[in-house]
Order: C-alpha cells, then structure tokens, then sequence
C-alpha cells in the first residue's frame, strides 16, 4: 500500500535515493545532503508554525511503500514564492516597433525577465521512482497535496503555479540554454540548475540580461522550446491541465519550460473535495468508486487512494489506522476517474 505524509527526518536516506535515480533532472531535488535536510527542516518548521498568510513555508511530502517501508515518491508546495530570494520567469510578449512615416507596424515576440509570480504558491519536487510510475500512483503523489491546500486553505496564496521542466537532449542539454543561457552563465545547463536548486539564486539577477530578449534572434531550435515540456512531462502536464491549470506565456529562464497556474480555489481538486464522516467496517456494495481520501492532520496528514462510496464511506480498519482516524472521524475525499485507479 502506498501513503502519503509530510517529510520527516527518518526519511533522509530515502530522499538521497530519489536524488541521485533523478539523475539531476529536477531542479529542486538536487543530490546535496545539506539542502535535502533543509527540505525536511522546513517541513518541519511549516507544519509547527501558525499562519495568518502565506509566506515562506514549504511542505514535501514522500509517498511511502508502506509493506516495505521504501520512499518511492515526493512532491512538494511552497506557500509564496519570492519572498526570502527572488523568484524570476520569462515572459513571452510582443514588443511593437512602428513607423509611420514608412508605414510599417511590426509586432515582434520578446521575453522580458520579470518577478510577476512573486507571493504565488507553487507546485514543486515531483517525481516518482520509475518502478512505481503509473497514473495511479502519479494522481497520488500530485493531488493529495492539492488535498491538503483544500483543507489548510489559509495556509495558501490565491494563486498556484506548476513549473514543468523543458526540452533537453539525452546529455541534458537545453536548446534554449545553449543558445541564450550559456552566453551570460559560463557554465553548463546541469550546474546551473544545481545552483538554483540548492538556492544559490543571486547570481541570476547579477547575470542575466535585463532588457528584452527578442525570440527571432534565437535559434530555430531555442524558439521551438519556448513553452514546451519534456517529453516526459507530458503525463504530468495532462494531470495538471485537467486540474484547471493553464499556461499563459511564462516560462523558466533556463529550458523555457512552460509555468502553468491556477486559481486554487477554481482547481478541481479543491472545489470539488469535500469533508465527510467515515464508519469503519469493511465497505460493501455496487457504490464503489475510487478516491483519494485524506486525513484533516497537518503534522499527521495521511492519504491514501482506495475504494468506497462517497455517499457512505466506510474504510477498513486497516486503512483507518493507516489514515489515523477512527469511527465517526472526519476525512476529505475526492472522486477519481474510474480508469485512474484501475
């Protein structure tokens, strides 16, 4: 069985594994033991910390193999980004450039360097041990923090972001790098996201150029990046389009990945998640629907994905315990595609 929960100190190994097996393909799980115990302090921190608004707290989660106890998973939210170092995106505009005396009116797209996303919350960390990647267990491992936003809701800006990484090669190399990036960096596309992972962000701001960036001086390769996920992104990206995301022209400044947001309180998971009381017993009947359900910890959150009728669930007495609930307790559950759970 699978569960989710917040990160905790026990799980440090665990954590290196899926560092070191993502083969530094995400930015912000980065295989440096110092910044994987500062994920977990901050975890740890976040969930002790009372919140009138949104800040500077982060919360990873890991999805656990609970027969084996192995970390097969993580998934991470931060509640505001931007807030201690800045936060930086592309956006992908047109600058207009006219003549009257010639009569001519060009509108040409260029990206600009901005902070517009500064005070947003965003999605981060998710990846999955390829052994346990399937729709199941990826719907899982995403949603069920979307799931704990629903019910710490004050915990959360209005706004939620996804950033997916962007097109690289087979030796991770970035077009859009190459061609911009490298010119102002000196160094390659792997360390510069190593450096952006372990929060060594200050070099960008004194780095990267400021004035716009006009997208045909690029080369036929880095434009047809722009707004673009890794190949095997694609899954996630259908994920989060069917939450309510959307992408509206930002993008990373190292791959031109695409940045998609919502509003929380639009996004499927939140509206359509509810609280109900549980029995515990063995469920029964022609009811059954998959579900994603959800303690109302915050240091104990659980969730799990199972089997019940949302209109009386029930959960087994192994599940509960799993859950930390009782008979009569109170849970957050969301119906789930049927061909997601299988």
């Amino acid at each position: 069985m699978l569960l989710l929960r917040p990160l905790n100190f026990n799980d440090i190994q665990g954590l290196e594994r899926l560092a070191v097996i993502s083969g530094g393909s995400m930015t912000t799980l980065p295989a440096n033991r110092d910044h994987l115990c500062e994920l977990i302090n901050s975890t740890q921190q976040s969930l002790g910390k009372e919140i009138e608004r949104a800040g500077s707290e982060s919360y990873h989660f890991v999805l656990e193999d609970t027969d084996s106890g192995e970390i097969v998973g993580v998934s991470g939210i931060d509640a505001a980004v931007g807030i201690d170092t800045p936060f930086y995106s592309y956006r992908l505009e047109e600058v207009v450039h006219a003549s009257n005396e010639l009569q001519i009116h060009n509108r040409i797209p260029a990206l600009h360097l901005c902070q517009d996303y500064t005070g947003v919350s965003r999605l981060c960390t998710l990846f999955l041990d390829k052994a346990f990647r399937n729709s199941r267990n990826l719907h899982q491992l995403s949603r069920a923090r979307m799931l704990f936003i629903a019910q710490h809701r004050e915990r959360f800006a209005a706004r939620l972001i996804a950033e997916l990484q962007g097109i690289a090669d087979e030796q991770n190399r970035s077009p859009f790098w190459e061609c911009l990036g490298r010119h102002f960096f000196n160094m390659d596309f792997t360390k510069a996201n190593y450096l952006t992972g372990i929060n060594s962000k200050g070099f960008i701001a004194d780095l990267m150029p400021h004035y716009p960036v006009y997208v045909p001086l690029l080369t036929p390769e880095a434009q047809a990046a722009l707004g673009k996920p890794r190949p095997d992104m694609a899954e996630v990206m259908t994920l989060l389009e069917d939450e309510g995301f959307n992408y509206h022209g930002y993008v990373d400044i190292f791959d031109a990945g695409p940045t998609l947001e919502a509003r929380i309180d639009s996004t499927r998971t939140v509206s359509q998640s509810r609280n109900v009381k549980i029995q515990v017993g063995e469920p029964a009947g022609d009811a059954l629907q998959p579900v994603l359900v959800s303690n109302n910890g915050l240091r104990d959150y659980r969730c799990l994905a199972t089997r019940l009728d949302p209109q009386a669930p029930v959960l087994s007495a192994e599940l509960a315990d799993k859950l930390l609930v009782e008979d009569g307790s109170e849970v957050r559950l969301i119906v789930l595609d049927e061909q997601i759970l299988g």
